[in-house]
């Protein structure tokens, strides 16, 4: 009987929690989804750049989580903001201290200025290369949009599990009153 409420509480906490009328933020990468906070690099898991999930990557094509356009590529191709249709904006963080690799392991496929749908392709990743040369390939996804993050009202969900890039919902963003729960 334990065992039994013990795997419907382990299967209630990794339920999606999105809010299915707010914005939807989809994997940019496919791989497992984990909180932000266990992102090894305080700018992140203190929340220090936004709010956000992160994924451990099993793929190597980094995609457009919303409709949007690209708005920033670093030189290196291991970070990009997406600023989304609605002014929202997602950084994709490949990696922790990935810049240190000068590009190495990334191939650019979207170009500053680009419009982009959720699933276009945006950077090419030697994953193999960059497992055994980055100090993680932690992939944080942040809101970096000062007023989502901060205006007091924005609801923010998200998913831990297994992702498909360009499929998986994994992130929401509800802007209005907070419900009292």
């Amino acid at each position: 009987m334990a065992f039994n409420i013990i795997n419907k509480l382990k299967h209630l906490i990794k339920e999606p929690k999105l809010d299915s009328n707010g914005f939807m933020i989809y994997a940019p990468i496919s791989g497992e989804v984990i909180p932000i906070t266990d992102v090894p690099d305080v700018v992140f898991s203190e929340k220090i750049a936004g709010d956000g999930v992160a994924i451990k990557p099993t793929s190597s094509t980094i995609v457009a989580p919303v409709d949007g356009v690209a708005t920033h590529i670093f030189e290196t191709n291991h970070c990009l903001v997406i600023t989304a249709d609605n002014g929202i904006e997602v950084l994709i963080h490949f990696g922790i201290d990935t810049v240190e690799l000068q590009g190495k392991g990334f191939t650019r496929v979207a170009e500053k200025g680009q419009q982009v749908k959720v699933g276009d392709p945006l950077i090419e990743l030697d994953l193999e290369f960059l497992e055994s040369n980055a100090k993680s390939t932690i992939t944080p996804i942040v809101i970096s949009s000062i007023e989502v993050k901060r205006d007091g009202k924005s609801q923010f969900g998200y998913y831990e599990g297994s992702a498909v890039a360009g499929v998986t919902q994994i992130m929401s963003i509800g802007i209005g009153e907070k419900s009292e729960s």
